[in-house]
């Protein structure tokens, strides 16, 4: 949410997302981004209905501006989303343009829509697109009133959901088999450890190994999400908690990648070496493999994700040193099986010690986050008071030459 208690406005915030100039009619002040970069397009879409001054970048947000007289008015929303880097320019714009018409401009909101390319540093693959809604109606006169359901977290998710199905299909349109899935790491995890045990149960082993390594791979933390703040303190290399706690996650996540590409690779090997011949079935009798420990998730998969890599490393071992016994061992059972003893034996007491120790950690990272977002909203407020004193100095000094 855009909003005046941070000490934000709308027309400032369009301002920088689409790299042009806008004043401010409300206070004045000038907000002037036109020389900004990595801006790949812009364009407002607005119901059928909406007056012809909507399509007017600079009158809409003032508009906006002036509708709201609270000194805490949410002026705006902001979607953000991430855009397939496998994509073209031309399908990255249809989709976002697609997804803002059906999702926001259908239920009477104008969003105006700014496509923004990779930074110089960093990730060359970050496509991503700033959304910014108005809170309000718009009618055949203007703006009306607000729209509380909007705020829904049913909404949000919908809206979630949707992204996920519409940047699929576009993907599936141009032949890309890569998908994006909108739920959170643990529900996908939880999806592939049950589809390993179902693949197991009806010997489909090939299934089962894919859907292990799938569940090795969603085996690490989320991003923790940045504040505009906290994003420019990273840059900086200014490490306050939140900065720090998403190296740590992006590093784990970086090592739980590699490990399931070498997994994968192995696994595709194998399956393309078998695919004439009917996989022996898992010996019989063993407990679930994707299930080991409870179908929570949350505590024991990081120990699961463990003991399945220190499986892997001990099968690179014994490659290293070949046992004249044991001739079979690029067998595609001979992974599985390994997999599926590493899963077994978990300590229960163990678990639940280390589910006390997680809360623990948990409750005391809430109070470090807290106080980290507290120092961001500080450093937010300091920074939009310094922009707009510079420009009132600014448009004093411009005055000042006119004289």
């Amino acid at each position: 949410m855009i909003s005046r208690s941070q000490g934000r406005s709308a027309t400032a915030a369009i301002a920088y997302r689409v790299a042009e100039r806008i004043e401010d009619r409300r206070t004045g002040l000038t907000f002037d981004y036109a020389k900004r970069g990595g801006v790949d397009h812009t364009e407002i879409l607005a119901p059928d209905h909406a007056p012809d001054w909507v399509c007017d970048r600079s009158e809409l947000w003032n508009r906006v501006e002036e509708s709201e007289t609270r000194k805490n008015s949410q002026v705006a929303r902001e979607v953000r989303v991430a855009l397939p880097a496998e994509l073209t320019h031309d399908e990255r714009v249809a989709l976002v343009r697609e997804f803002a018409q059906e999702q926001f401009v259908d239920r009477g909101m104008v969003a105006d829509i700014a496509l923004h390319a990779p930074g110089r540093e960093g990730d060359e693959r970050n496509h991503h697109a700033h959304i910014l809604l108005t809170t309000r109606e718009i009618g055949p006169e203007g703006f009306t009133a607000k729209n509380r359901d909007w705020n829904a977290k049913d909404m949000l998710e919908g809206w979630r959901e949707a992204w996920a199905r519409d940047s699929n299909a576009a993907l599936e349109r141009v032949g890309i088999e890569d998908r994006v899935d909108h739920r959170t790491l643990v529900a996908q995890r939880d999806e592939a450890l049950e589809l390993a045990a179902a693949a197991r149960e009806r010997g489909d082993e090939g299934a089962e190994l894919r859907e292990t390594v799938r569940a090795i791979e969603l085996d690490r933390p989320p991003l923790p999400q940045l504040s505009p703040g906290a994003w420019q303190m990273k840059e900086r290399g200014i490490e306050v908690g939140r900065v720090g706690a998403w190296h740590e996650a992006k590093a784990r996540a970086a090592e739980v990648m590699e490990l399931a590409r070498d997994l994968a690779s192995h696994v595709r090997d194998w399956l393309d070496r078998a695919a004439d011949r009917v996989l022996d079935r898992l010996g019989s009798g063993q407990g679930e493999l994707a299930l080991a420990g409870g179908r929570d998730g949350r505590v024991q998969e990081p120990d699961l994700a463990t003991r399945l890599k220190e499986a892997w490393e001990a099968r690179q071992r014994d490659r290293e040193t070949p046992d004249a016994a044991m001739p079979d061992r690029d067998a595609p059972d001979d992974l599985a099986a390994r997999l599926r003893e590493a899963a077994q034996g978990i300590d229960r007491e163990a678990l639940a010690d280390r589910a006390a120790a997680l809360r623990e950690g948990r409750e005391a990272e809430e109070r470090q986050v807290a106080e980290d977002a507290a120092r961001e909203r500080e450093l937010e407020r300091q920074q939009e008071i310094e922009k707009e004193r510079d420009s009132i100095a600014n448009r004093d000094r411009d005055r000042g030459h006119s004289l």
